[in-house]
């Protein structure tokens, strides 16, 4: 299996469980505007493991996690309908792990392994 240049997971950290079925988006800017490579929904262990290409080019990209339908489905109010982390990537960085920590009203990410 080959994995993506980028991955993601999900902990609901109010539930201290995986966040499964996120949809999650990578995006990339380009001439100042963004747009969408990739498009995917997190498994029932909260991670995405195929996310876009093997491998990307230097530069600015961003996930965006839709957590409304998220929170919706568990009948709890958030007030995050949506995150958006935006970071820079080195090709030559053979992986990059963004995961998400992840509460109805709060969030947190860090670079992972």
């Amino acid at each position: 299996m080959t994995i993506s240049h980028i991955t993601t997971h999900i902990l609901d950290t109010a539930t201290g469980k995986p966040a499964a079925g996120v949809p999650v988006s990578l995006l990339a800017l380009d001439n100042g505007a963004w747009s969408e490579l990739a498009a995917a929904h997190t498994d029932n262990d909260g991670r995405v493991k195929e996310l876009g290409p093997e491998v990307l080019d230097s530069g600015t990209y961003r996930l965006q996690f839709s957590t409304a339908e998220y929170f919706a489905a568990l009948n709890t109010p958030t007030f995050f309908p949506e995150v958006v982390l935006t970071f820079t990537v080195d090709r030559n960085e053979a992986h990059y792990h963004v995961p998400l920590l992840l509460s109805p009203f709060a969030f947190s990410s860090y670079r992972g392994s």
